[in-house]
């Protein structure tokens, strides 16, 4: 790549991003299809969890960032298991609001304040981000879009519902700043 030139770099990002643009919404819905199944001892799987989900949050008239994100914020258990939250918000960062975004990332460290006191941990270890401005977001969250949503009787909308916001989201440029659509931002730090 050291070797390429402006007019190569010109020439080949719009083929990448329309490529890449115009599959995004079919593979998000693949890895969500990838939860269906094992339900892992609890009464649903993952998929109807993360339908559940954002359907509770359409329901409430979350704004369509939150909808997205509560349907994406468990997508990455399958391949990212003991980091799923930071992998999840990675895949909506460029495209969601900072407190989406946020949300999303530390959900994991938030939901734990339902079990980690089960298991020998602090269920208070997400008091380490009490001076977060999405605290309280994320804290809402968690009590109304995760740690409820595994009702195998509540009433979930349709994967068909929510496509017409996935397209719209993941249609938006880019919202990482000084980066071009669909390139990476290597320079975040993951722990923040």
């Amino acid at each position: 790549m050291a070797d390429g030139t402006k007019q190569d770099y010109e020439f080949l990002q719009p083929a990448f991003e329309e490529h890449a643009r115009g599959h995004v919404v079919k593979n998000l819905l693949d890895l969500l299809d990838r939860l269906k199944g094992p339900k892992l001892g609890y009464q649903i799987d993952r998929y109807q969890h993360c339908l559940q989900s954002a359907t509770r949050a359409l329901r409430n008239d979350e704004r369509i960032d939150l909808v997205v994100a509560a349907l994406l914020h468990d997508v990455a258990d399958g391949f990212a298991p003991e980091n799923h939250s930071v992998a999840a918000a990675a895949l909506l960062a460029p495209y969601v609001d900072d407190e989406a975004h946020w949300v999303i990332k530390h959900h994991g460290i938030f939901q734990g304040y339902y079990y980690f006191h089960h298991l020998g941990g602090d269920r208070n270890a997400r008091d380490i981000y009490g001076d977060s401005p999405y605290f309280d977001a994320c804290t809402h969250f968690c009590a109304e879009y995760d740690q409820n949503c595994f009702d195998p009787d509540y009433d979930d909308l349709p994967i068909e519902t929510f496509v017409p916001m996935l397209e719209e989201v993941f249609s938006r440029p880019s919202l990482l700043p000084g980066v071009a659509p669909a390139a990476p931002n290597v320079e975040e730090d993951i722990t923040s």
